[in-house]
């Protein structure tokens, strides 16, 4: 039933809600609906939301192998590689008015990351090789633009000038680098070197899975640290429940398509403590808590939070041969099912909701981060680990 259960929501629910949102008018897919289901189709478009749609119809047509799906990678495609790209200074935009013109122009790490996902995925879908090319030269402008001799940087303007990181910063904190953009360069430089195995992209997996271990990883509390200066020193007292169980099959993953003995060795180690861990202090009542700051608990259910809890457990449950992680995934996916996907006709799944099991009214159900990609994922995941 758990292989059923998440491929119907996939199919019957989240595919056909995406669908609904496609701008046939003014190219790619409508970008704000409110926790009312209100749809305002004249709202930006944000890069990052497209570029995690394309990901979801390229990786629902490998999987599923529905054409339909492919049709819409495409309108995805078409949209991201006409207006988003940025062909005087390289990378790709932040945020598009919803004509496709330029709303925030900001050369974000983390968007260029998605942009490569994406493009990697649609190549392997439709054999394009115009996403190929995309995927490579954004790659290379990261390379050139988006490090200095620590590590990533993040937030910059279209020049690529240093600008403040406030779109990845939080919790009062202002942080100069972030673990999660480490960690989605991860997985987008994963996907372009499964599709296009070339030895710059594998150099610079390496050089991401050590500062992962000798820098992002606290051995002593066997999780990951989140924001950080521009050195690299941890800055305030955060543990992102979310972020740990979704890293653990990123990084399993990563470590299976390179093929690095001694770096899988490692991070398996790694992965394993983190696991153990989140599954101690993080899973309650039936649902992943979302995070720690200082010593307060954010017990908000939060939808990819809990999408990554699925997929993390059930990757944990297999590598491990431990029933117990099993349980925890099919357990989650009982209260995402019963809480958090959305039974109102139109609806597809709530942003988040409380300890009661109520929405959060003031959360949008689609906006520039709210997408098809972790709950997705984590249905294709599910059906393909479960075959």
């Amino acid at each position: 039933m758990f292989k059923q259960e998440i491929q119907q929501e996939l199919e019957n629910h989240i595919i056909p809600f995406w669908d609904s949102l496609c701008d046939y008018e003014k190219g790619g897919f409508y970008g704000f609906m409110d926790s009312g289901l209100n749809l305002d189709k004249n709202a930006p478009k944000g890069v990052i939301l497209h570029s995690r749609i394309l990901w979801f119809y390229s990786n629902c047509y490998l999987t599923l192998g529905r054409k339909d799906c492919l049709e819409k990678a495409k309108h995805a495609f078409d949209f991201l590689s006409k207006y988003c790209v940025d062909r005087e200074y390289g990378g790709v935009y932040w945020l598009m008015n919803a004509d496709g013109t330029v709303n925030d122009s900001m050369k974000h790490t983390y968007c260029q990351a998605f942009f490569i996902y994406a493009m990697a995925s649609y190549y392997d879908a439709s054999k394009d090789k115009a996403a190929l090319d995309l995927a490579m030269s954004v790659f290379e402008t990261v390379e050139e633009k988006c490090i200095d001799d620590v590590a990533y940087l993040e937030a910059q303007s279209r020049e690529f000038h240093l600008v403040e990181n406030d779109a990845l910063s939080e919790n009062g904190l202002m942080a100069d680098k972030t673990m999660n953009t480490v960690l989605h360069l991860i997985e987008a430089y994963t996907e372009l070197y499964r599709v296009n195995p070339d030895k710059r992209v594998l150099e610079r997996l390496e050089f991401q899975l050590r500062l992962t271990l000798d820098k992002i990883y606290d051995k002593e509390n066997s999780k990951l640290l989140v924001f950080f200066n521009r050195e690299m020193q941890v800055i305030g007292d955060i543990h992102s429940y979310g972020h740990d169980i979704e890293a653990t099959w990123l990084l399993d993953r990563t470590c299976d398509i390179i093929g690095e003995s001694e770096l899988t060795k490692e991070i398996s180690a790694m992965n394993r403590k983190i696991v153990a861990n989140i599954a101690e202090i993080a899973f309650e009542n039936g649902a992943l808590n979302n995070e720690r700051e200082n010593d307060k608990i954010n017990k908000w259910r939060i939808w990819w939070v809990e999408a990554e809890a699925v997929v993390g457990f059930l990757n944990a449950s297999k590598r491990y041969n431990e029933p117990k992680y099993r349980e925890i995934s099919q357990t989650v996916w009982q209260y995402i099912k019963n809480n958090i996907v959305d039974k109102r006709e139109g609806g597809e799944w709530h942003s988040q909701v409380d300890e009661q099991g109520n929405y959060a009214v003031f959360k949008p159900v689609v906006e520039p981060w709210k997408c098809p990609y972790h709950n997705g994922r984590m249905c294709l995941e599910v059906i393909k680990r479960e075959a």
